[in-house]
């Protein structure tokens, strides 16, 4: 029998931190247990100053088929309105915690996602799909109104008209058209996705951390914040990153005509 602790895989590798939905008999369904521990996994390698870069996948065909129905509503029967809703609010830091960890997240996606697998992957930073994955909001056709951010997240994705049409209807999204309406970053074939995702991810790992942490609060603001107010940000930020070692290093590399070599420091 599975238990939380072996339905997610972690592993750390030259700075990538990977966390592995590892249910691929559910299609990678996420239970309370499981959203607890990820929660929880998040949270360490957010804090943890050796992890430069989160990668979220899921082992086997699929990303994630979203909540465990059946288990979900065998632990809730017990559970008042009020105590469900603070659940949900509490496992919901999951994607607040992706969209604004001080370093880079991505989701590496392949076959079903979907509900809040699919709200998980959209709080990611960048999402690199493999051709077999296919998107659903999913929410409407289980008679639910989405949770886990996914309204948020689509909108500023997709904008809001396409948020509509992909939460009021459930429809499923190929990997082909996620890319085209801007769900995803890039489609790989299949069989090229680990290797892809693992060049991306050591790319940024090996990055400026600094400046790549000021780089997303930037981005966050503008989501927002009015215009004047990211100025103000973005001075304040350049000036940061004008004071570290990593910049000094870009430049001494720049005049050496060879590649920088970043500490984060």
């Amino acid at each position: 029998m599975r238990t939380a602790e072996t339905s997610l895989v972690e592993s750390t590798s030259e700075g990538v931190r990977t966390l592995a939905f590892n249910r691929p008999d559910r299609l990678n369904a996420l239970n309370a247990d499981l959203f607890g521990l990820l929660l929880q996994r998040i949270r360490e390698a957010v804090d943890d100053a050796e992890v430069k870069v989160l990668v979220i996948t899921g082992r086997g065909k699929a990303f994630s088929a979203g909540g465990d129905l059946k288990h979900d509503k065998a632990n809730s029967a017990l559970l008042t309105p009020q105590q469900r809703i603070d659940r949900i609010r509490r496992l919901s830091e999951i994607s607040l915690l992706l969209h604004r960890a001080p370093k880079p997240t991505i989701a590496s996606i392949r076959g079903a996602t979907a509900g809040a697998g699919m709200s998980i992957a959209l709080a990611c930073d960048l999402r690199i799909a493999s051709q077999t994955a296919m998107f659903t909001t999913a929410f409407a056709r289980g008679g639910f109104s989405g949770d886990y951010g996914i309204s948020y997240l689509l909108h500023h994705l997709v904008g809001p008209a396409r948020a509509r049409e992909l939460l009021f209807f459930s429809d499923k999204v190929s990997a082909g058209a996620a890319l085209s309406i801007g769900l995803v970053n890039e489609v790989v074939a299949d069989g090229d996705l680990e290797a892809r995702t693992r060049a991306v991810a050591s790319q940024l790992a090996c990055g400026p951390s600094i400046a790549l942490r000021h780089i997303k609060r930037n981005l966050n603001a503008a989501e927002t914040g009015t215009f004047e107010e990211v100025l103000d940000l973005e001075s304040e930020n350049m000036v940061r990153s004008i004071l570290t070692e990593d910049h000094e290093e870009a430049v001494q590399a720049f005049v050496e005509k060879r590649p920088p070599v970043f500490t984060g420091r």
